[in-house]
């Protein structure tokens, strides 16, 4: 089945940053709530998010797709998605409050085969306004894959036994952050974003059938630490351009490092499970 009747295909999509949603973005983060009422970079993520009713969703969680001009999403065989990356352009601060609006648009679609069978890349570009502002540019890409072996091993591999040192060189970095992003936190994320892929809240899925060694923790969570983590150097909402890719999964209940440092095009950051693994990578410029 050709897929090309896809490329262009819009969806479109009104929220309101209210207060409580604020409120709950920042509780999330143990963020303090600001003054003027302008939200950090990242809010984006919580907005404007999937619709689809209970009885609509397929059995990973992700809204079901087909091949009606209602799916925004081509009916893939593959089954299993993934957020691979996403490349951001911030043009003005979300204020607490503002009416948003967001146009989403099917910008690519390819197809190929791979070490691990066959891939689908789609390319989405979200346009979000905030008061009738354009506040941010993001194309996003999403991964499908076939499922997986009942027999595959786990991803990622288990570390080492040994894990008295880690392998991470935080000397190669001017500002490091450690936290251990648990269930809970990751719960919270899943309610912010209404997003109810099974492998961040259901561990008997991710290992049985997604063959994940545990939850998987959301790649726009890690990304949001780490625009938290760029803030935290540089001021709130200075970042123009943010890029992040996702490398290997970042599992529940396990260390990351969360790090940044200069670089010739602005700011190179990167998330790190405590051997050393990376995780995340990911660039910011002003």
């Amino acid at each position: 089945m050709s897929f090309e009747a896809w490329i262009g295909r819009e969806q479109r999509a009104s929220d309101r940053l209210d207060e409580a949603l604020a409120a709950r973005w920042l509780a999330t983060f143990d963020l303090p709530i600001p003054d003027p009422a302008i939200m950090p970079q990242g809010i984006h993520f919580a907005l404007c998010t999937p619709k689809a009713p209970t009885s609509a969703l397929g059995e990973d969680g992700h809204p079901a797709r087909d091949d009606s001009d209602a799916s925004f999403l081509p009916p893939f065989p593959m089954p299993r998605r993934m957020w691979a990356s996403s490349a951001i352009t911030f043009h003005a601060p979300i204020a607490i409050g503002a009416a948003i609006e967001r146009t989403s648009r099917i910008a690519s679609i390819k197809e190929k085969d791979g070490s691990s069978g066959k891939l689908a890349f789609v390319n989405v570009e979200h346009e979000t306004s905030a008061g009738g502002t354009v506040s941010v540019r993001e194309t996003q890409t999403l991964v499908y894959r076939d499922a997986a072996a009942p027999d595959a091993p786990l991803s990622p591999a288990a570390p080492s036994a040994d894990t008295s040192q880690s392998t991470f060189g935080t000397s190669e970095w001017s500002a490091v952050r450690k936290l251990t992003p648990d269930p809970r936190l990751l719960m919270r994320y899943s309610a912010l974003t209404f997003n109810t892929h099974r492998i961040h809240y259901d561990a008997p899925y991710a290992s049985n059938v997604e063959r994940y060694r545990g939850l998987v923790v959301h790649g726009p969570l890690t990304a949001s630490l780490l625009l938290q983590l760029a803030a935290s150097q540089l001021g709130e909402n200075r970042a123009r351009h943010f890029e992040f890719r996702g490398m290997s999964p970042a599992i529940a209940g396990e260390e990351l490092h969360l790090a940044m440092r200069e670089s010739e095009e602005g700011y190179e950051l990167g998330a790190f499970a405590k051997d050393g693994r990376q995780v995340t990578k990911a660039s910011v410029t002003l």
